[in-house]
C-alpha cells in the first residue's frame, strides 16, 4: 500500500500529464473544443480514459469548453444552492471547469476560488481565466488537507471527483468545515462504493489517479463527514458507475473480472450537502 506522500506524487504526476496533454492538443482538435465525451477522451493520461465518470457541461451557464478535461463525476454546482455575491470555493479546481460555471452564479458581486494542487493545472486554469478576464476569480496552489484559506471565510464549497484522490479525508473535512461560514455548506460529487472492493484495485497506483482505489465505502463517507462537525448531510445525486471491461482486464483477470461483475461491489457517483452548524 503507498504512503500519503507516494499517493500525492502519483496523483501530482498523474494530473500535471493530462494538464500538460489537453495544452499541447487543444490547437489540434479534441481538448476544450466543445466535442464529444470520446473525442475528448484524447485529454486523458496515455493509459486510462476515466472520462466514462463524467459529466455532460456543455449546456451549462458558465462553461469554458477549454476547461472542461472530463475529469469529474458530477454537477455539484447544480445542487450548492450558489447565490450572487457569495464567497465559494472549489477543491481540485483542475483547468476552471467548476470554477467558471460557480462564477456565472456568483456574478460580479461574488468571488470564487480554485485550489489545486498540481501547478501545471494551476497554469491552465489561469490561461482559461486570462481569455475569459474575470477578475474575481482567483487560482491558489495547494492541498485540501492544509488550504490556503482563512478560516470562517467561505459561503459554499464544491469539489468534483477530487477528495477521493485525498489520502486523509477525515482532515480534508475539517478543513472544509475550518474555512466555511458559520450556516455555510459544501456540495461535492465524489466517488464512492458499497460492498467490498477487490484488493487488486485497491492496491492500484493507477486506479488511484483513477478515482477508483481511493473511494471509501459510502457509509464511511458520511459518517467521516458527520465527524468533522457537518450537519443536514443529504445526498442529492446517487449514481452508478458502470466501469468497461476493457478497463478493468487491464488489472483483473477473468476470474476477478467475473467477480467484479457478480453485484458485490458497487462503484458509485454521489454528490452530496452537508452544513456548518
Amino acid at each position: 500500500m503507498q504512503t500519503s506522500d507516494e499517493i500525492k506524487k502519483i496523483v501530482k504526476e498523474k494530473y500535471g500529464k493530462i494538464a500538460e496533454q489537453s495544452s499541447q492538443k487543444q490547437d489540434e482538435f479534441c481538448c476544450g473544443s466543445g466535442k464529444s465525451k470520446a473525442e475528448k477522451s484524447c485529454c486523458e493520461s496515455d493509459e486510462v480514459d476515466y472520462t466514462v465518470f463524467s459529466d455532460d457541461y456543455s449546456q451549462v451557464e458558465g462553461y469554458l469548453a477549454d476547461a472542461d478535461l472530463g475529469l469529474g463525476c458530477g454537477l455539484p454546482t447544480e445542487h450548492a444552492d450558489i447565490k450572487a455575491g457569495d464567497t465559494v470555493l472549489d477543491l481540485g479546481s483542475g483547468a476552471g471547469n467548476d470554477v467558471f460555471v460557480a462564477r456565472a452564479l456568483v456574478g460580479d458581486s461574488g468571488k470564487v476560488i480554485g485550489v489545486d494542487m498540481t501547478r501545471e493545472m494551476i497554469t491552465k486554469a489561469e490561461e482559461n481565466n486570462r481569455k475569459l478576464g474575470y477578475t474575481n476569480v482567483e487560482f491558489r496552489l495547494g492541498e485540501i488537507e492544509e488550504l490556503p484559506i482563512d478560516s470562517d471565510s467561505v459561503d459554499v464549497v464544491i469539489s468534483n471527483c477530487v477528495l477521493n484522490l485525498v489520502p486523509d479525508k477525515n482532515k480534508a473535512f475539517r478543513e472544509i468545515y475550518r474555512i466555511l461560514k458559520a450556516g455555510a455548506h459544501f456540495c461535492v460529487s465524489d466517488v464512492v462504493y458499497q460492498g467490498e472492493m477487490m484488493e487488486k484495485l485497491r492496491q492500484s497506483a493507477e486506479f488511484y489517479g483513477g478515482c477508483v482505489a481511493g473511494a471509501m465505502k459510502e457509509n464511511d463517507y458520511i459518517e467521516t463527514i458527520r465527524l468533522a462537525g457537518f450537519a443536514q448531510i443529504e445526498i442529492k445525486e446517487h449514481k452508478v458507475i458502470v466501469l468497461p471491461d476493457e478497463l478493468l482486464g487491464t488489472y483483473l483477470d477473468r476470474n476477478d473480472l467475473k467477480h467484479y461483475r457478480s453485484g458485490k461491489f458497487g462503484l458509485l457517483s454521489i454528490t452530496i450537502v452537508g452544513h456548518k452548524s
